[in-house]
């Protein structure tokens, strides 16, 4: 019988070459995957709630995979968590409906951007690998009334960096909160998703308005360009963290007849050697008629 699992995760991005499998590079994705077929003792392909992007953070990262694997969720969270490593933590693991889908069927995510605005930099607190370090002042009231013009649904292109790959840029931000929280300015932006490196590219661009290069008014002129050239720089990855991903799972569509069918016939493996697991590269799991593992791309 064919299960699927969701997962809840949380990260330290630093030395991860961003969550997307990439051959001969570290990568959340790949880590997971290693200590997942390792206890289910078959090949699994995770699908991620967004690709985050190398040296991106995750607080509550949310991903899933299908299993033919009978044990108990708490068998496997267990047996998972123990083999992952240190820079990672297993949160959650539960079964979820077949037709769950960890990037499609999001409602919402919340990413937190840090920024140590004070002169000294970030090391007494320890955070040089968590925080944007900006030792120049930033007008708090100035930045909030830029972002403003970002919230509701536009098209994003003027901060979507080369290798988007999006069919339209048009992206939903439902509420932008900046705040101090003691040497920090802190950023929480929430969106049904986000464009490669879009959330990165606001803070640059709120960044030189926050600075006093920018009127407030350029925000909203940026935004209408439509043009990557009229925004800020990108700021760094370390300072961006994916706090949580809101789901409906009780409004999922039901599965069909057809997916539990199939569901139904599928038997876990038999005498599978965990070496021969090891060694395998990445394959094909079982995955559901219509249940596609494409993900959005980095924020």
């Amino acid at each position: 019988m064919m299960r699927n699992l969701m997962l809840v995760l949380a990260y330290d991005g630093a030395d991860f070459h961003g969550w997307q499998q990439q051959p001969g590079l570290r990568t959340v994705q790949e880590c997971l995957e290693q200590a997942l077929r390792r206890c289910v003792r078959h090949q699994v392909v995770v699908i991620g709630c967004s690709r985050t992007d190398s040296g991106v953070h995750a607080q509550g990262y949310v991903a899933n995979f299908y299993t033919t694997n009978p044990a108990s969720d708490h068998a496997i969270f267990r047996s998972v968590g123990a083999r992952l490593p240190k820079d990672m933590t297993l949160l959650n693991l539960m079964e979820v409906p077949l037709t769950f889908h960890s990037t499609k069927s999001a409602v919402s995510k919340l990413y937190r951007y840090r920024i140590h605005n004070v002169s000294a930099r970030p090391c007494e607190q320890l955070n040089q690998r968590f925080t944007y370090h900006f030792w120049q002042p930033l007008d708090l009231e100035r930045m909030r009334a830029a972002v403003a013009h970002w919230i509701g649904t536009h098209d994003f292109s003027s901060f979507a960096s080369a290798g988007n790959d999006r069919q339209s840029n048009v992206r939903t931000v439902q509420r932008i909160e900046l705040y101090r929280e003691g040497p920090e300015i802190r950023m929480d932006i929430e969106g049904e998703g986000f464009l490669y490196k879009q959330v990165r590219n606001m803070v640059g661009t709120m960044v030189e308005i926050g600075r006093g290069h920018w009127s407030v008014e350029q925000a909203r002129k940026i935004l209408e360009a439509r043009s990557r050239s009229h925004a800020g720089p990108t700021a760094p990855a370390r300072g961006l963290c994916l706090r949580w991903v809101k789901y409906d799972i009780p409004g999922l569509p039901p599965p069909t007849a057809e997916m539990l069918e199939r569901a139904r016939g599928l038997q876990p493996p038999r005498g599978a050697l965990r070496a021969a697991v090891d060694v395998r590269p990445r394959s094909e799991a079982p995955i559901p008629p219509g249940i596609e593992v494409e993900e959005e791309p980095p924020a």
